[in-house]
C-alpha cells in the first residue's frame, strides 16, 4: 500500500480510505492510481464480469408452477418481471382477489384464465391485462403453459415464492 501510495503521490491513509469507501475519490486521484497500476482509467473503473447487466434467473418451484425472476429485486420501476411455467397438473385453488394489476403474454401452450364469471382461453402470442381486484385464477389448458408476466408489488406478493402464495 505504501509503495502504491508513493507512486500516486497520495498518503497511505488517503489511499486506504479510498479503498474502503470512506473517502470519495477525485478524478485526478483516479487517473494517478490507474497510471501507477499500469492500467487505463476505463479498465480500472469497469465492473468485473457482466453481473451489472445480465440477470441469470434461478428456477423456483411450488405446486406445479415454476418461476424465473427476470428483473432485479427492488426494481426501480416497482414491477417484477418473471417467466412462469404451469404444469398440466398445477395445483389450483379458488380464484383470488388482491390489490394491483397483472399483465402476461403466453409464450407456449394455452392458459385458461378465470376472470370473474368469465373463462378466457389465452393462446401463444396473446396478452392480457386486468385488475386483480377481479377474482382470477390461471390454469394450464390441455398441457403445460409458459408465460411472461409483469406484476406490480401487490401481484408479486400474491403470486411469487417467498411471498404470500396464490
Amino acid at each position: 500500500m505504501d509503495t502504491l501510495a508513493a507512486r500516486c503521490f497520495l498518503s497511505p491513509s488517503t489511499l486506504s480510505r479510498i479503498e474502503t469507501g470512506h473517502q470519495r475519490i477525485a478524478l485526478e486521484q483516479l487517473v494517478a492510481i490507474a497510471k501507477a497500476l499500469g492500467t487505463s482509467l476505463d479498465q480500472l473503473v469497469e465492473p468485473e464480469g457482466d453481473e451489472d447487466v445480465v440477470i441469470r434467473p434461478e428456477p423456483e418451484s411450488m405446486g406445479g408452477a415454476t418461476f424465473w425472476l427476470l428483473s432485479r429485486e427492488r426494481d426501480r420501476r416497482g414491477v417484477t418481471i418473471a417467466k412462469m411455467r404451469l404444469a398440466a397438473d398445477h395445483e389450483v385453488h379458488e380464484p383470488r382477489v388482491h390489490p394491483g394489476y397483472e399483465w402476461f403474454t403466453v409464450l407456449s401452450g394455452t392458459i385458461r384464465l378465470q376472470l370473474g364469471t368469465r373463462t378466457i382461453l389465452v393462446h401463444p402470442g396473446q396478452a392480457v391485462e386486468f385488475s386483480t381486484m377481479t377474482p382470477h385464477l390461471l390454469q394450464a389448458h390441455h398441457g403445460p403453459v409458459e408465460l411472461l408476466t409483469i406484476f406490480d408489488q401487490d401481484g408479486e406478493k400474491a403470486h411469487l415464492p417467498g411471498h404470500r402464495h396464490h
